[in-house]
């Protein structure tokens, strides 16, 4: 039976990880299909993934390297995608923690190693990008011992092995002088080296952990997972234990094992192996494939529990259903509820007035979602993300969020009396060749809407990451930092005349030539109110001068509303109407009238 290695890599936004990756499948001639051949990212197979340069979804590789069968599991890089990484490194025996030589360990990299480290993973640090030409290796490795002390690692992980490394030239080295180093083929031998065989039995019976789910239009839907003991054939009988320990039998209609990143079949795979199985059509992920003979369930994956949800609806704006492919009830349900087969940190429950309410780790990984929805052609409307809370003795407790600023030293006051006025505590703040790194603990719901917010004051030079920190008493007195807006007061296409007659109320978030509803936002107000504008006027033409004199040379570009703009800006009065061709914000009551009557209680 040929040698096997599970590791699975670490690292945060942008450290290289993905790019690694690619140069260890190239490194090893590993044969790429033809459908990769075009893309300079391999691993990063989803069209989010390669825009956002992030990676969403956990993805396998598999090389054979000096007789040893190596499998690669790319993790995700946020918090926000908590549920895939639990799994991840369930399917791994060690990790490695890959890091830019500059910038050195980021939040989301404390999130994944601290879980790595509980599960008593060996650790292979990867000093990544030391080509740059601000790279500052040794200091960086120092920084990785202090993160290793402050989680809590054992002696042995403490003292981890370093590799240096530019995955962007495809070199690595145990030492930081990149004129020494030839390949990336370093890596691949302190995986053999460092990372212990994974254990397990092949003599026992079968155990095998699902922790991925897909779906093929030929096999229906694919498992796949780590035997743990035992060994399967292609075409076995198997019991399948669900997540209430019911037990019930299936015969395995393919069995495949991982060649480069495309599954292949095999005849038989064995313990320590991570392979993918068809045929039990109701299996879900954190579930286990036992043997007929002597079925025993494998721990149940447990995964961090949402922390916001938001109110997905059919889209019921004057534009609803002209721009989507599937617009109706049934159709949005059927795809949010699919979604659960695939993303376990994911809940949906039918809610009130044909609505649904989607909970998640984050706002990122709703945004994720819907922004995947939009782009399949779905068109709906979404609510206001809202904080879930718990109630545990009594007493409201909500979530609380460790926030992480990198930001030049010039905004970093701007910085810290935004979230001061948010009730943010400051719990560190280190200066370094002029960039202040600070820490803060603040309650999730006064955070909403600040990431915009810190974009413009830091003038995109600055850094922000958060994870979940834990449930607290609710302090009260919650500030929402609420804003008035600026909402069309007729339909029609927008004017310049009309929209630079707006703009010196507040900021726009349309330009001229925009067809525009009645109700619709098209801007921020100045003031806490709204007002009701008209952005469709036009300047008449008269006997002293024509229509389009004075027009346009006083107008300023709008701001962009990206979806997380928007999801960020709107408040309890307002949606997100979200379709393939556009993102707009709306009041909920669209009739200026409606809405004065509603607040009086008329209606």
């Amino acid at each position: 039976m040929i040698p096997i290695r599970n590791v699975a890599i670490i690292a945060h936004v942008d450290h290289g990880k993905t790019t690694l990756v690619d140069a260890l499948l190239r490194q090893s001639k590993t044969h790429l299909g033809k459908d990769q051949l075009g893309h300079d990212l391999i691993m990063d197979s989803n069209e989010l993934e390669r825009e956002r340069g992030i990676t969403i979804f956990s993805k396998n590789a598999s090389v054979i390297w000096k007789g040893t069968k190596i499998n690669i599991i790319d993790t995700p890089g946020h918090a926000d995608f908590g549920g895939e990484v639990e799994r991840v490194l369930k399917m791994a025996d060690g990790v490695l923690l890959l890091v830019d030589a500059k910038e050195g360990p980021m939040p989301q990299t404390r999130f994944v190693l601290k879980h790595a480290l509980e599960m008593g993973h060996k650790v292979i640090v990867i000093v990544n990008k030391i080509d740059k030409p601000d790279a500052r290796s040794h200091y960086v490795e120092g920084k990785i011992f202090d993160l290793f002390v402050e989680l809590g690692a054992d002696e042995d992980n403490a003292y981890f092995e370093t590799i240096y490394a530019s995955s962007k030239l495809g070199k690595a080295g145990l030492h930081p002088d990149l004129s020494k180093m030839q390949d990336i083929s370093t890596v691949f031998d302190e995986i053999i080296r460092v990372i212990p065989p994974p254990s397990g039995d092949s003599q026992k019976p079968l155990q095998m952990l699902i922790t991925t789910l897909t779906r093929d239009p030929h096999k229906g839907r694919i498992a796949t997972g780590r035997i743990y003991n035992g060994s399967l054939k292609s075409g076995q009988e198997v019991i399948h234990i669900n997540r209430t320990g019911e037990m019930k039998k299936y015969r395995l209609t393919s069995l495949m094992t991982f060649e480069g990143i495309d599954r292949a079949e095999t005849p038989q795979a064995s313990a320590g192996d991570i392979a993918a199985v068809s045929g039990i059509p109701d299996i879900t992920i954190g579930e286990t494939i036992a043997d007929p003979k002597d079925p025993q369930a494998l721990e149940l994956i447990d995964i961090e529990e949402p922390t916001i949800n938001m109110t997905f609806a059919v889209n019921s704006s004057p534009f609803g259903g002209k721009e989507g492919t599937y617009k109706t009830s049934r159709q949005i349900r059927e795809r949010l509820y699919k979604e659960l087969e695939t993303d376990v940190a994911l809940r949906v429950e039918d809610g009130p007035n044909d609505g649904w309410i989607v909970s998640g780790r984050g706002e990122l990984h709703l945004a994720i979602l819907i922004e995947r929805l939009r782009r399949e052609g779905y068109e709906f409307q979404v609510s206001r993300p809202k904080v879930i809370e718990k109630v545990i003795g009594g007493k409201k407790y909500i979530p609380f969020e460790r926030v992480f600023i990198q930001v030049p030293e010039i905004y970093s006051g701007t910085v810290i009396q935004k979230m001061g006025s948010r009730r943010g505590e400051l719990i560190d703040m280190q200066t370094e060749n002029g960039t202040v790194n600070l820490e803060f603990i603040i309650a999730t719901p006064e955070f909403f809407g600040y990431r915009s917010e810190f974009t413009r004051d830091a003038k995109g030079l600055g850094l922000l990451n958060t994870s979940f920190l834990e449930y607290r008493p609710d302090p009260g007195n919650i500030i929402r930092h609420e804003h008035g807006s600026l909402v069309a007061h007729e339909s029609g296409i927008t004017k310049t005349y009309g929209l630079v007659n707006a703009q010196e109320r507040g900021i726009l978030f349309i330009k001229p030539g925009v067809l525009v509803y009645k109700g619709q936002v098209i801007g921020q107000n100045s003031r806490a109110e709204d007002i009701r504008i008209n952005v469709c006027r036009e300047k008449h033409q008269t006997n002293m001068r024509s229509k389009g004199e004075d027009v346009g040379e006083h107008f300023d570009a709008p701001r962009e509303m990206s979806l997380e703009d928007a999801l960020e800006y709107i408040d309890d009065t307002e949606l997100v109407e979200v379709t393939p061709e556009n993102i707009r914000i709306r009041k909920i009551i669209l009739d200026e009238l409606d809405e004065r009557r509603k607040r009086r209680g008329l209606i």
